[in-house]
């Protein structure tokens, strides 16, 4: 078994250049590959700012998405204190090799294992001491070689609004996906009808507020769209945030069915207008924006 470890939040580029070369090691050694994860994040259980942490992909996206690069097994470890305790050498002698039967270890490089913060030299040591063959991987960068791709990043561009530069680390267009809940249907008197999302994973990260030109699917379709984020200043003060999605040339009804929002491309922050009048007008000038591809 050919073996890398760690918690791949986004599966982005970077963790996507690891996990192919780990899929390529062990089908040249005529081995399986195995990736193995963690369920909850380290940050929630440790408390190391918990609060302001949010996801780039649920438990079940991580591993579609693994699966998709070609992962034989995926294995997910309940992260708690006492297992954040273990140091390097214990993780690796009881789970990669004992549990699982790891014969090869891939590492990124800035993989961390075990509690003793080792860095990634001093990790490959213990690991070669342990009888381990160990593959060591680069780290990949996007925008000419600027930006090295992190999920740190990733969630930095994502709550700037930025989701182009967010996607391109990611490699795939960020989403949210949820069930379609009731809301005041005030979009609806001024013809623009929303979908409301209550998210399905309520620690993934949610995109800063604004309008964004959106990749809809629901019930079996793909469509166009645009989706707002945040407290619809215009219609009040003290509003919750929301995320709702305008679907374009769409009349169903799908109150209590999934919906998954692909974000394009920002089109303006979100803003208060003086009336629902001035409202419609830049709605339509957003929709138009949407679909005209314009930047």
């Amino acid at each position: 078994m050919v073996i890398a470890t760690g918690f791949f939040d986004g599966v982005h580029l970077g963790h996507r250049f690891v996990i192919e070369q780990l899929v390529k090691a062990a089908r040249d050694r005529g081995d399986e590959s195995m990736i193995v994860t963690f369920w909850p994040h380290p940050r929630n259980v440790l408390q190391d700012d918990a609060r302001n942490l949010r996801l780039l992909t649920s438990l079940k996206e991580k591993e579609q998405l693994l699966r998709a690069i070609g992962v034989d097994r995926i294995e997910v470890l309940p992260f708690t204190k006492e297992f954040s305790r273990l140091t390097t050498s214990e993780y690796l002698k009881e789970y990669v090799i004992g549990r699982f039967g790891g014969k090869a270890l891939l590492l990124g490089y800035d993989n961390r294992v075990g509690g003793d913060k080792l860095t990634t030299a001093q990790i490959r040591e213990v690991a070669l001491g342990l009888g381990l063959e160990v593959i060591l991987t680069d780290s990949v960068s996007v925008g000419g070689g600027e930006t090295v791709v992190s999920s740190t990043k990733i969630r930095e561009a994502l709550a700037d609004g930025d989701v182009r530069s967010a996607s391109e680390m990611l490699g795939y267009g960020y989403s949210l996906t949820g069930v379609v809940v009731a809301g005041n249907r005030l979009g609806r008197t001024i013809g623009f009808p929303t979908a409301n999302i209550q998210h399905y994973e309520p620690l993934k990260l949610v995109p800063g507020n604004g309008v964004y030109s959106v990749d809809v699917e629901t019930v079996g379709r793909k469509l166009k769209g645009m989706c707002n984020i945040g407290v619809r200043p215009t219609v009040g003060s003290g509003n919750q945030r929301t995320v709702e999605v305008n679907i374009f040339d769409f009349d169903e009804d799908i109150y209590g069915l999934d919906l998954k929002v692909a974000f394009v491309r920002k089109i303006r922050d979100e803003r208060k207008f003086g009336s629902l009048e001035d409202l419609r007008i830049q709605l339509v000038k957003d929709r138009e924006d949407c679909t005209s591809g314009r930047i």
